[in-house]
């Protein structure tokens, strides 16, 4: 009688093992590299989101803050209206955003990537700035060779200087 095995033998399994390891070690990088950038393109959305709110506080006289209202002082100050976010460092208060010369014309401010953002991009700040002429423009700053950043993690409208 003749009997047929069944099944796969030790060298197809090791070669299908070798196959799965070799498709892992170009998947996982790469998927590394979406999450990263997905994540800075996040942040970068919303801080840009706050432009409107920030040129109508400036427009109407007041100063832009990141802290709370007060209404009593001169220029009134009013809050951007920033509720934070779980990939902005907030170690230093008002949920991670500094405004700078929130009074003044070529008004700025920032967010620093922290808390739950990968590491390729944590301590990487981005800075959202006016200018004079009311143009709003955006920037990426750190994230040296250290941490792994890439510039390709920039969004186009946002380039890492």
């Amino acid at each position: 009688m003749n009997h047929a095995q069944k099944g796969f033998t030790l060298i197809e399994l090791m070669i299908v093992v070798a196959i799965i390891g070799i498709l892992a070690a170009v998947a996982i990088p790469q998927y590394q590299d979406y999450t990263a950038r997905t994540q800075v393109s996040r942040v970068v959305g919303e801080v840009n989101a706050l432009k409107s709110s920030a040129e109508s506080i400036f427009n109407s006289g007041g100063q832009v803050v990141s802290s709370a209202d007060d209404l009593t002082a001169t220029p009134r100050q009013i809050n951007i209206g920033w509720t934070g976010s779980n990939l902005v460092d907030d170690t230093h208060g008002n949920n991670g955003l500094e405004v700078t010369n929130g009074a003044q014309a070529d008004m700025s401010y920032n967010v620093v990537l922290g808390t739950d953002a990968s590491g390729a991009v944590a301590g990487v700040t981005i800075t959202v700035s006016r200018s004079t002429a009311g143009a709003w423009s955006c920037a990426i700053t750190g994230g040296g060779s250290v941490t792994g950043w890439k510039d390709s993690y920039a969004p186009a409208g946002c380039p890492h200087t």
